[in-house]
């Protein structure tokens, strides 16, 4: 493993742990050229689906993609990295479990949002905005209107309770 603050290749693993839900390695390393210290994670490569896109092309499934669109939306926002990854972790999974080839962007987008409007409703407009491309400020007010009557349902729900 390369140092990233040196870029010598002689280092040592301090710890090991299992991270999130045991499916990645954590491991701690020390350069044994400069001394310092970073941190890498090991998980087991998955055959993903390609992906196909809006115009057709077809590439493979980049976790990193998502990562950055989700990082993207939650800009300012009290979100951990954690809560990041775990959302990715998710999306990444689903793609897996169903077992599919290929898989439209389509879904994949519709899946991140879904885990963003469950953690975040400023972050899920933000992605919104962007993902669905809004052709105009209606189509955008009619998301937030809907957003909006789902928070009023879920209050009305809780009051009867």
């Amino acid at each position: 493993m390369k140092c990233p603050f040196c870029g010598d290749f002689d280092n040592k693993v301090v710890d090991s742990r299992l991270s999130g839900e045991s499916d990645v390695i954590r491991r701690r390393r020390e350069c044994l050229e400069c001394g310092r210290r970073f941190t890498t994670y090991e998980r087991v490569e998955d055959i993903l689906p390609m992906v196909i896109k809006k115009d057709g092309r077809r590439e493979p499934f980049d976790r990193n993609k998502i990562l950055t669109g989700i990082k993207t939306a939650c800009q300012k926002r009290p979100v951990s990295v954690e809560a990041l990854e775990e959302i990715v972790d998710s999306v990444e999974k689903k793609m897996q479990e169903d077992g599919e080839k290929e898989i439209k962007s389509s879904t994949i987008g519709e899946t991140v949002m879904q885990e963003l409007h469950d953690l975040d409703e400023i972050a899920y407009v933000r992605f919104a905005s962007v993902y669905r491309s809004f052709k105009d400020i209606n189509e955008f007010m009619d998301e937030l209107k809907d957003l909006l009557n789902g928070q009023e349902t879920q209050i009305l729900k809780g009051k009867k309770k």
